[in-house]
């Protein structure tokens, strides 16, 4: 039992550090919002061959090496977690059978915080799609019409005040950069990576969103 309590404390130190990771990131993305939405593939220059000065052309470049430099340390991560979410569904599953679901529960929902606890809180949808446009960002995503989505970023159903302006706020941000969505197709949950981004449609994502049925009652 000592291993699997061992495998527990490696996941919540392995957890907090994606926490900071993915604020440092969410950080550097601000700063490219703050200056002018240029976001990881903008111009610096001008028509004329000249550093734009209407935007701070160094901040710019700090910002995306440190994202880059994040989001391959953020990546480095993830495959720990996973490794060590598969050895802790392992021993959970010769210690105790009946918590094997709880232990599938954490691989389903990786980025949650433990809490002191092996039990991930329940995926809950926060919004369903009900529009995805052809050849747009949600389509490469691979987004379809009657998705529920569950996470989006680092907006997810315990954080979720039933507002899109939510959402919308990490795609402005986060624009051409990597944003993880957790989707519920059916029975089946998926991580799907979206990246905002301008496209011969309107808008970054060529797609609607709205809440859930369940949630408009209340």
């Amino acid at each position: 039992m000592a291993t699997g309590i061992t495998t527990k404390e490696r996941l919540e130190r392995l957890m907090a550090a994606k926490t900071q990771l993915e604020a440092q990131i969410s950080r550097n993305g601000q700063i490219l919002a703050a200056n002018d939405n240029v976001g990881m593939t903008g111009p610096l220059i001008d028509a004329e061959g000249f550093p734009r000065n209407d935007i701070d052309v160094y901040q710019v470049r700090q910002a995306r090496q440190t994202i880059i430099c994040l989001q391959n340390d953020h990546k480095e991560l993830m495959n720990q977690i996973q490794n060590l979410l598969n050895q802790y569904h392992s021993e959970i599953a010769t210690t105790d059978p009946e918590l094997v679901n709880r232990a599938s529960a954490l691989e389903l929902d990786s980025d949650r915080a433990f809490g002191g606890s092996i039990v991930a809180p329940d995926v809950r949808p926060m919004a369903v799609v009900n529009l995805v446009s052809p050849n747009s960002p949600a389509e490469e995503a691979g987004l379809r019409v009657g998705d529920s989505i569950c996470r989006f970023g680092s907006v997810n159903s315990n954080n979720f005040k039933g507002d899109l302006g939510q959402i919308g706020e990490i795609v402005r941000n986060m624009q051409n950069q990597n944003v993880q969505l957790k989707v519920k197709r059916g029975e089946q949950l998926m991580d799907l990576l979206l990246v905002p981004k301008a496209w011969s449609g309107r808008g970054l994502l060529g797609c609607n969103i709205v809440l859930p049925p369940e949630s408009m009652e209340h």
